[in-house]
C-alpha cells in the first residue's frame, strides 16, 4: 500500500476497513491563534491609534487633490457636460468606484452606463457611441484590460478622460484629458490594499460630477423626475402628484341640499371623506366633511334638505397644486385636519388632498 503524502495539516479520522490497521494522524504544528486587538487596555488602544491613522491617510489623500485641479479638471467637465453618454470603465476596486460614480452620473441627469474592460472586447463596446465621453479610472494606469480598449475609444470617436495616480502611464499617454490623482501611499501596513487611493478616486468623482451638475440648468424639478421613490422622492413632490383630481376629486355647489353632499361624497372614486363646496364659477366657497356631519347628528340637526352653504365650514384652509407635499402635510398636522381643497391661482376647487393618500405615500 501506498503511504499517505506527508502534510502539516489535521487529518480526519478514518474508520478502519475490515482486515486493515486504522491509520493514525501524523502529528503536526498547530497555528496559533491571532492576538484579539481588545486583550489588554493597551492594545485595545493601539488598534483605535491605527484605525485613526487610516482615516486621517484618507482624508489627506482627498485634501491632497484640492491643489490639483485645474484647466484638465475644466475641459473634463466640458466633456462630460456637452456628452451624448458618458461610459465608466475600470478595473477591480476602481471599477467599484466607476460603478458608483454613474450612478452618480445618472441620478443628476447625465446618461450614463459602466462598462467592464473584460465585457468589452466581447461585444460591450456596442454601448459606446460618437458624442459620448469615457471616464477611464485606474490608479496605476497601467491595467492591461483598460488600456487595450484604447484604439477601440478613438476609433469610435469618444475622448477619453483618465482618472489616475501616474500621469506618465500608459492609460495617461492614450488619453485626451488626464485628471491626475499623484501618487498616493496607501494607508494599510503592506502599502498594497487600496485605501487612500481608492478614497481619492471617489473623491474626484464626485467633484466632477457635482461641478457638471452645477453647470447644467437641473432643478429639484428634474430631480424628482428620477427619484420617485422614497425619502428623496417624497421631500420633492407637488402637491398635484398625489391630489385628488378630476372625477375622484369631490364637488357640489353651494346651493345644493345636504343629502347631495352626502351622496356624492359617497360615490365619489375612493369614497374621501369631504366634499369641496363651490359657487357658480367653480371657486372654492367652502368644505364639508365626515366630521361636520357627525356633529349634527351629535346636536340632533339631522335636516337634510338644509343647503349645505348653510353647515359647511367656510373659509378653509387650502393649498395651490404646484404646493410642496411636505408643506402641505405641515398645515394639517398644525391644524389638525384631514382634508386639504386644492385650488388654482383663480381659486377654482382643482383638488382634494386626504390624510389616507398621505398616509399610503408614508408622509405620516
Amino acid at each position: 500500500m501506498a503511504r499517505a503524502s506527508r502534510s502539516t495539516a489535521r487529518k480526519p479520522r478514518l474508520r478502519a476497513l475490515p482486515g486493515h490497521a486504522t491509520p493514525t494522524p501524523e502529528p503536526g504544528p498547530r497555528p496559533s491563534p491571532a492576538p484579539s486587538p481588545t486583550s489588554s487596555p493597551d492594545e485595545r488602544e493601539a488598534t483605535l491609534d491605527y484605525a485613526r491613522s487610516v482615516l486621517e491617510a484618507e482624508a489627506q489623500a482627498i485634501l491632497g487633490l484640492t491643489g490639483r485641479l485645474g484647466d484638465s479638471f475644466l475641459r473634463a467637465l466640458e466633456l462630460v457636460r456637452d456628452s451624448v453618454q458618458t461610459v465608466v470603465t475600470g478595473v477591480g476596486k476602481a471599477g467599484l468606484i466607476g460603478q458608483k460614480l454613474s450612478a452618480t452620473l445618472a441620478s443628476t441627469g447625465i446618461r450614463s452606463v459602466f462598462l467592464h474592460p473584460t465585457e468589452a472586447v466581447h461585444g460591450d463596446l456596442g454601448r459606446v457611441g460618437r458624442g459620448d465621453v469615457i471616464l477611464a479610472l485606474s490608479n496605476s494606469g497601467a491595467t492591461e484590460e483598460l488600456v487595450r480598449l484604447l484604439p477601440s475609444f478613438k476609433r469610435l470617436g469618444a475622448p477619453v478622460i483618465a482618472i489616475t495616480g501616474d500621469a506618465e502611464s500608459p492609460l495617461a499617454r492614450g488619453a485626451d484629458v488626464v485628471l491626475d490623482i499623484g501618487r498616493i501611499e496607501e494607508a494599510c501596513p503592506m502599502g498594497m490594499v487600496p485605501t487612500a487611493s481608492t478614497a481619492a478616486l471617489h473623491a474626484i468623482g464626485d467633484a466632477l460630477a457635482m461641478a457638471v451638475l452645477r453647470a447644467r440648468p437641473f432643478g429639484s424639478a428634474e430631480y424628482a423626475l428620477l427619484h420617485p421613490g422614497g425619502k428623496i422622492g417624497r421631500s420633492v413632490m407637488r402637491v398635484f402628484e398625489l391630489m385628488r383630481s378630476g372625477p375622484s376629486n369631490p364637488v357640489v355647489r353651494d346651493t345644493a341640499k345636504l343629502s347631495e353632499a352626502v351622496v356624492v361624497m359617497t360615490n365619489t372614486p375612493g369614497r374621501p371623506g369631504a366634499t369641496n363646496v363651490v359657487d357658480r364659477q367653480g371657486r372654492l366657497v367652502g368644505i364639508f366633511t365626515d366630521g361636520d356631519l357627525r356633529r349634527l347628528v351629535e346636536q340632533g340637526r339631522t335636516n337634510f334638505d338644509v343647503p349645505i352653504r348653510e353647515v359647511m365650514g367656510k373659509r378653509p384652509r387650502c393649498v395651490g397644486p404646484e404646493v410642496l407635499v411636505l408643506a402641505a402635510t405641515k398645515l394639517m398636522r398644525e391644524f389638525r385636519v384631514d382634508q386639504l381643497p386644492v385650488v388654482d391661482a383663480e381659486g377654482k376647487a382643482v383638488g382634494l388632498l386626504d390624510v389616507q393618500d398621505l398616509l399610503a405615500a408614508r408622509y405620516f
